[in-house]
Parts: structure tokens; sequence; C-alpha cells
């Protein structure tokens, strides 16, 4: 029996009202990630969230959307595979532990506990002009850069665990 290619995941995080601004490089960002071949994991609603799951979806890419609430009816309609967690933003917690890495675009507290979470985890985390002033997170300038970063960096640990076995 052939066992199917694991897909890498990655989480992009960032404010649920954003700028012009950040929904642009936030849908730039899910429609590399698309091209890439990894699934995007985000918490499902709008803002940041729905613009890179609206560019994942349109390059033909999967968008894992973990809900805050009890109804799949509330996930953008970008959002491929919803997940209902009836836990509000206790959610942030299974978006940092699914993704192997996560991008941070613009965020108020919700993206910065996610961020925290994954640093804690000892996830790569990119911000794109979100607290920039957040200890042990990579910098990325534009989301070609921000992409490559995550790419590489879950690459690696990959092929470290695949010597280690």
């Amino acid at each position: 029996m052939r066992k199917a290619p694991r897909k890498i995941i990655i989480g992009v995080i960032g404010a649920g009202r954003a700028s012009a601004t950040g929904e642009f490089v936030a849908r730039r960002v899910g429609q590399l990630l698309a091209e890439q071949g990894a699934v995007l994991v985000c918490g499902g609603l709008g803002g940041v969230m729905e613009a890179a799951a609206r560019g994942c979806a349109e390059a033909g890419g999967d968008v894992i959307g973990i809900l805050p609430g009890t109804s799949t009816m509330t996930a953008n309609p970008y959002v491929t595979l919803p997940i209902v967690t009836n836990m509000g933003h206790a959610r942030n917690v299974i978006i940092a532990h699914t993704a192997e890495a996560l991008i941070a675009i613009e965020g108020e507290y919700g993206t910065l506990s996610e961020m925290a979470i994954g640093l804690k985890l000892g996830k790569t985390v990119v911000q794109l002009g979100s607290w920039s002033d957040l200890p042990d997170t990579f910098t990325a300038e534009t989301p070609e850069q921000a992409v490559a970063i995550v790419m590489t960096a879950v690459k690696e640990t990959e092929t470290v665990s695949n010597e280690e076995k």
C-alpha cells in the first residue's frame, strides 16, 4: 500500500480587521504557500485570515480553519477544511500546535498569543509588520521572504528528524 505524501502545514495568523496592506500581504502569502504545496491553517474568520485563505484557495491549496465557535457556517468562504472548537481564543493553542511554522501579519493580542505559543513550542515564527520587538522571531520584508523562511525551516526540521530515525 502506497503512503500518501504528508503535506506541510503553515499557520498564517494576524489581525481580524486588517489594513488594506495587511490583506494584500496575507493574500500573497496564501498564494505562495499553495504554490509550494503547503496547507494553510488559520483561525478561519476575517481580516488576515480570510485574505490568506483566499490567496491559498485561489491558487488551488487547502485551508484549515480552526474556528472559535460551534458552527462551520462562521468560516470565511475560502476555508476548505473547517474545524469547530467552541473554544473561543483558546483555539489559538490548536493553531500553534497544528502549524509547523507561523507567519504573523499585523495583529493584536490574539496574534501575540499564537506567536508566543509557537515560540514556546520551538517553532519558527516569522513576522511581517507584527510585533517586531518580540524576541526569537524572524522578520521578513516581503511575502516571498516570509514563505521562504518558513519552508526552509520546516524542510530542515524534517531532514533532521529523518536522519534521527
